[in-house]
């Protein structure tokens, strides 16, 4: 049995302790373990390193472990735990057209080059619940076959070569890249701000954006041109070398979507571009982030911004759940003088407008 403990600090350290102790759970429930959670937990833990903007599975799962659940906990975890890294450099820009291919899948051609790649996925199965799972079910062993060697082109080049969709931004090798980590936001944000903010954004919030331009708010007509996922070689450019070495692979989460055709007087008709990005298996995340990027940039294809998803100020300062959550959840602190000093407000508004009342009936009677 717990009991209250008064005086401020005592209690707060009481509260942790209590905290350890629920967390822990049933002494008689064998312990989580770190490597339980990120090898059964995995899209879990591919949400905490994609919104907590660092690539560690073990670190999401203890920062998992410790939130008791609490996936924006966890990321609030990270996030604080990566403002503490040195930082040596930046790597160079991952190629995924050299992605080593677990999942890959279109909705525009059924054929494709290298074709389509089922992979891990709920897409297919029945949203019952799977009574096996509770007794210690072991799968069966997929079926394994060898690695295609086969071209896998993405589906936005393909349709490129025809010029059937806009051409893909050249990489300036020395122009600056805005770092959201280090600068404060600022507005209007170029797409590279964008793009950062969006990878870090709540993925609800995303999802609802992403939603609401499908459903009129927002000039979005889309198609998943291509969804892939799989682990990508990351190189650093190392200067005493003098060329770039491999750091080793992370898996990666691509979708471009292909959008409704723009044109002009001088330019003929071709879709337009959403792209979305993020660590691990995040499909429904970058799905929604590559909505959401197409419709934030309306204002570069001549479009009129009439929806929230549009409204780059909207969107990038409202999209992080870290901000979000330490605003909301600091109403929870004391703000005893605030309340005293409205309730006083309120108290004398109250009394004079009694008294204005109050007047009228003798006003009237003298008349």
């Amino acid at each position: 049995m717990y009991v209250a403990v008064k005086g401020g600090e005592r209690a707060i350290e009481n509260a942790h302790r209590l905290l350890a102790h629920e967390r822990r759970g049933d002494r008689e429930v064998p312990e989580l373990t770190l490597a339980q959670i990120y090898e059964q937990l995995a899209l879990g833990v591919d949400r905490v390193m994609a919104e907590g903007s660092l690539y560690d599975r073990e670190l999401a799962a203890l920062a998992i472990k410790q939130a008791r659940g609490d996936l924006i906990e966890a990321i609030f975890l990270v996030r604080a735990f990566r403002a503490t890294l040195p930082r040596f450099g930046a790597t160079e820009p991952v190629d995924t057209g050299r992605m080593q291919i677990r999942r890959r899948i279109s909705s525009t051609f059924k054929d494709i080059p290298g074709g389509q790649i089922l992979g891990p996925t709920f897409d297919y199965t029945h949203r019952l619940l799977d009574p096996q799972l509770a007794e210690g079910f072991v799968p069966e062993v997929p079926a394994t076959g060898e690695v295609s060697e086969a071209e896998m082109p993405r589906v936005t080049d393909i349709l490129g070569r025809d010029g059937l969709i806009e051409p893909s931004p050249q990489a300036e090798p020395d122009a600056p890249v805005g770092d959201l980590t280090r600068e404060p936001l600022s507005f209007p944000a170029d797409r590279d701000l964008r793009l950062q903010n969006l990878a870090r954004a709540d993925e609800g919030f995303l999802l609802a954006l992403g939603y609401s331009t499908q459903r009129g708010y927002g000039r979005n007509h889309p198609f998943a041109g291509e969804i892939r996922f799989g682990e990508v070689e990351v190189e650093f450019f190392a200067e005493d070398a003098g060329f770039a070495v491999p750091l080793g692979a992370i898996a990666l989460t691509e979708c471009q979507m292909v959008n409704q055709f723009k044109g002009s007087a001088t330019e003929a008709p071709c879709f337009t571009r959403g792209y979305g990005l993020a660590f691990g298996q995040s499909e429904r995340k970058t799905m929604s982030m590559a909505l959401v990027d197409r419709s934030l940039r309306a204002r570069e294809l001549g479009e009129e911004v009439r929806a929230p998803a549009q409204d780059e100020e909207f969107v990038m300062s409202h999209s992080d759940n870290v901000q979000a959550t330490g605003f909301v959840e600091h109403l929870k602190l004391p703000h005893y003088v605030d309340f005293q000093s409205e309730l006083g407000l309120l108290r004398r508004l109250r009394q004079e407008f009694a008294e204005a009342n109050a007047s009228e009936p003798l006003q009237e009677a003298a008349e």
